[in-house]
């Protein structure tokens, strides 16, 4: 996200900088100093967590007092490069958006956004590992985007220990690693969960930490097998995940390139430990899980995955705590394991809840245009 270089991270949104009678414990007023806006994802009160890979760190951003918003008839936004790309004075072509988390307060959609897309150059290629996201969009009330003012905002840090050496490149893509230091976020249970790589031996890593952001952080070296690779893998990061209870103990199903669908027992998780991940399911090579969200349906909830190749993937946690096997062998099929359904749905780039009864949508279509599409969970 960048309006030009030199105005990454301006311009204002209003109350950001409420202020409070006191400030709790790393908590600072100012301009944080982010390099890279590689993952956004809500917390509690609102909070907006920004990972920052280029860094090495995470930002829990107070975005400051806000309406509630109300849900009753979303509208998509049409031409969202376009309307990005005449905020920022710059062309469509140029305008690439990195991260979409949608607001759970005021409902509103926010962006991470470069102007780095003329570099692409692969079809392998994410966002991330083309340039750096440096402006942060919101959409107000009325589908018009803003630039969100961080340059005096009340936030705290945390760095990651031991983040993944910006020398190390990944050979097939031909990229530095240090893109993938943060790959995806998630908050549940008073901690954040950060998914990436680090700089040990066994590279896969989640990091959690208590928040508001108390001690130190822990880091958990983490591996899996992928049954299209047949083979263990320690070096590919989670591309997304979700916090869920399955049979009463906490997990983060988590899912890979190619594409892997893993229970991560959350108690396993702790500092300097190794973790080997139950492959539970393969849902097909070629691909990179983008997103993933839990909805209610019918009262039941499902796990939906949105991905580059393949359409909206649809798991039931009930499928996943009755699965009784384990994905340790080749998949030549590259499908195996626990049951999903498919459904219609390409082009999704992003996706996040929109309130209980949407699932908000980043999609390209078919001519080439990328809007923001509000999708009723009854569709799935």
């Amino acid at each position: 996200m960048r309006v030009s270089m030199a105005l990454a991270l301006g311009l204002t949104i209003g109350a950001a900088a409420s202020a409070v009678a006191a400030d709790p414990p790393g908590v600072t007023a100012g301009k944080p100093d982010i390099r890279s806006l590689s993952a956004l994802a809500f917390g509690p009160g609102g909070v907006l967590f920004v990972g920052d890979s280029k860094g090495g760190a995470v930002y829990a951003i107070e975005l400051g007092a806000r309406a509630a918003g109300e849900i009753k008839d979303p509208k998509e936004i049409p031409d969202v490069e376009g309307k990005l790309a005449a905020l920022l004075g710059a062309t469509a072509a140029d305008i690439m958006v990195h991260d979409l988390a949608v607001d759970p307060i005021s409902k509103q959609s926010y962006l991470a956004v470069s102007r780095g897309r003329a570099a692409w150059n692969g079809q392998w290629l994410l966002p991330n590992d083309v340039a750096d996201a440096s402006v942060l969009v919101r959409f107000d009330a009325a589908a018009r985007p803003e630039i969100v003012d961080l340059s005096s905002v009340r936030f705290a840090r945390v760095a990651l220990p031991n983040p993944v050496d910006a020398a190390k490149k990944v050979p097939w893509k031909n990229v530095s690693l240090r893109a993938d230091t943060i790959t995806d976020m998630a908050y549940a249970d008073g901690a954040l969960y950060i998914a990436g790589l680090s700089n040990e031996e066994f590279a896969s890593t989640m990091w959690k930490v208590a928040y508001p952001f108390a001690g130190a952080v822990s880091a958990t070296t983490v591996e899996n097998y992928h049954g299209a690779h047949g083979k263990y893998e320690t070096e590919a990061p989670v591309r997304t995940f979700v916090p869920y209870s399955l049979k009463g103990r906490a997990h983060l199903l988590a899912a890979y390139l190619c594409t892997p669908l893993v229970t991560i027992a959350v108690d396993d998780l702790k500092d300097k430990a190794h973790v080997r991940g139950r492959t539970v399911g393969e849902f097909g090579s070629g691909n990179y899980p983008l997103d993933m969200v839990v909805y209610k349906k019918d009262g039941k909830e499902k796990v939906l995955i949105a991905n580059s190749n393949l359409p909206f993937l649809i798991v039931d946690p009930r499928d996943v705590e009755a699965y009784e096997g384990v994905i340790d062998k080749h998949v030549e099929t590259y499908v195996a394991g626990v049951r999903y359904e498919p459904r219609s749905g390409t082009g999704v780039q992003q996706m996040d809840n929109l309130g209980d009864d949407y699932v908000e949508v980043l999609r390209r279509l078919p001519g080439g245009r990328l809007d923001l599409v509000p999708i009723s969970v009854k569709r799935f």
